[in-house]
């Protein structure tokens, strides 16, 4: 059986040349992200550029991310790192305002101060240093180090629990989404989302550009937590990032939130990414700490669309080798069956009723295969909320653009082909094409599901061919 279980890779220094992307789209990747933290404008454009050039050789449908850096706030630069004992005092201050204390630096966000009270936990770096707020005044805060160790330059900074009053979309953000609109990116994920009026304006900025790409929103605090349910139906996929977000929560409470979230996307219809850390010692190791592969094997088996690397292919010496750990790991588990999720996915519409039945259909048939006919590929993403059991999952469309974006869709392989008027014209090429590419065998049985109209197909109707 083909892999269902879809694979995101980051890009940089370690997999920049073509021959290397080449590598991992032969390795099983399916999505390329590009982490606009880093990335300069022209290196983004270089590689969507060869991202296209190499999938098209192999005539594979290859997605790309672009993923803003969001409202983060971090720590001003160092002349050298901070070397930090338990109990010395940090300062962080607004730009411009003059050091206080041996230990200070600037933060990006001016609007700290008015946020944060005296008692507030600050963690910086992911958790690598601990801190607590000692005072507040109107241009500066100082804390003091429950946890030693080394605060370097442009240090990421986390206010568990504090609702805190940043944009949405920084200007960094705006210039990066107008190149990732440019760039025809499939999707744009937003970063440090708390609410869906968030995700909605990220989605309006980007539809203001023209662009036609789908929206991730990232979970990664406490806040996109609370709000979690309308943040699932207003984007089109969420990303369980959970670097920041374990920085958020007790990290006992981290797995059971990433099966709530999981179970979730799966109730309302949206396709969920778990992210951070699943290879981590790959960075440096060619194998994998068996930790870790429990925890990718936990995801895949939670049936999540899609898993993301991040560090250990964009900088990391084995980037091919851990795309080829997520492959065997995710194959062998899913020959396992899953937790079934889908099965409780909230039908609240006529589509979602005909998905339902098309997949009782298809996986009531030995042997058969699923096919979905969809312009938009909104259905497809239906009928693969429902986890469907078959061997073979095709979405048809006749657009590049929607087979791109159902690179992060669980099961689904997208086939592009034009619609004809006549559907039984278009069943009868498609029938062709997939006993060419052996995807059929003559008289296997095919459930074909629709939401298009044609003269002779209405919308949302479900038919059962032979091959």
């Amino acid at each position: 059986m083909p892999r269902k279980t879809k694979l995101i890779c980051t890009l940089g220094p370690a997999t920049e040349t073509e021959e290397t992307i080449g590598s991992l789209i032969d390795a099983g990747t399916n999505v390329f992200r590009l982490n606009m933290s880093h990335a300069k404008h022209e290196w983004a454009a270089e590689m969507t550029r060869l991202v296209r050039k190499q999938a098209a050789q192999r005539d594979a449908h290859i997605a790309v991310l672009f993923d803003l850096t969001g409202p983060s706030i971090r720590t001003g630069d160092l002349p050298e790192p901070f070397s930090l004992q338990l109990g010395d005092t940090v300062e962080f201050r607004k730009q411009g305002s003059e050091p206080s204390v041996d230990f200070s630096t600037t933060v990006n966000y001016d609007g700290l101060m008015a946020d944060v009270a005296v008692g507030n936990t600050l963690v910086v770096d992911n958790g690598a240093l601990l801190m607590r707020i000692s005072s507040v005044e109107a241009d500066r805060i100082r804390c003091e180090v429950k946890t030693p160790g080394k605060m370097g330059s442009r240090r990421h900074i986390n206010l568990p629990g504090v609702r805190l009053n940043l944009p949405a979309l920084t200007e960094k953000d705006h210039k990066d989404l107008a190149l990732a609109v440019e760039c025809e990116a499939d999707y744009i994920a937003g970063s440090f989302v708390r609410d869906a009026a968030h995700v909605r304006e990220l989605r309006d900025a980007m539809e203001a550009l023209e662009g036609e790409s789908q929206i991730v929103a990232k979970v990664e605090d406490q806040e996109a937590v609370k709000h979690i349910d309308s943040i699932i139906q207003e984007a089109d996929v969420i990303m369980i990032a959970r670097g920041d977000l374990g920085t958020e929560v007790e990290f006992e409470e981290l797995p059971l939130l990433q099966r709530r979230i999981i179970r979730r996307c799966h109730e309302l219809g949206t396709r969920v990414i778990v992210a951070t850390q699943l290879l981590e010692s790959m960075i440096t190791a060619p194998t994998p700490t068996r930790a870790e592969v429990t925890d990718v094997m936990n995801a895949a088996y939670e049936e999540a669309d899609a898993l993301m690397l991040s560090g250990e292919t964009s900088v990391g010496r084995y980037p091919v080798s851990c795309i080829e750990t997520l492959v065997r790991i995710a194959t062998r588990i899913e020959r396992s069956g899953g937790h079934g999720f889908g099965q409780s996915m909230l039908l609240r519409d006529e589509r979602q009723k005909v998905a339902r039945a098309a997949v009782s259909l298809a996986d009531s048939l030995p042997d058969a295969r699923l096919v979905v006919l969809t312009r938009r590929g909104v259905l497809a993403n239906q009928v693969a909320m429902l986890r469907p059991k078959t061997s073979g999952f095709y979405a048809v469309t006749p657009r590049d653009k929607v087979c791109r974006q159902l690179a992060l869709t669980r099961g689904a392989t997208a086939i592009k082909l034009s619609f004809s008027s006549n559907i039984e014209e278009t069943i009868a090429r498609l029938t062709q094409l997939m006993l060419k590419h052996d995807m059929v065998r003559s008289g296997t049985p095919i459930v074909i599901v629709s939401d298009i109209h044609s003269d002779h197909f209405a919308a949302n109707s479900i038919l059962l061919h032979h091959a």
